[in-house]
């Protein structure tokens, strides 16, 4: 499996709720793809947001065995995959 990471940006803010909502069908539509021989995992997410505390998208990481892997995730759980690069060598951060 490939390393991924999926830059999700949201036309319009959304709650925690909705966020909840849409991370209760990303994790269904995954079950649903490995039931179907996909080979896709969730690894993690960081969630952006404004001033006002509103969800205004996400970084996430999946592993999975293609591009079109996340790609058909995104596309059936209804979630925007506005960019999605392998990813690469993580830098050090400060000490």
């Amino acid at each position: 499996m490939n390393d991924y990471l999926i830059l999700r940006e949201l036309d319009d803010p959304i709650t925690r709720d909705d966020l909840d909502a849409a991370a209760e069908k990303s994790g269904e539509t995954l079950e649903a793809l490995r039931s179907e021989g996909v080979d896709i995992r969730w690894v993690d997410s960081e969630v952006m947001t404004n001033d006002a505390g509103e969800v205004t998208g996400t970084f996430c990481h999946y592993q999975a065995e293609s591009e079109d892997a996340v790609r058909e995730h995104a596309d059936r759980a209804g979630l925007p995959a506005t960019r999605i690069d392998r990813q690469g060598e993580p830098l050090a951060g400060e000490d």
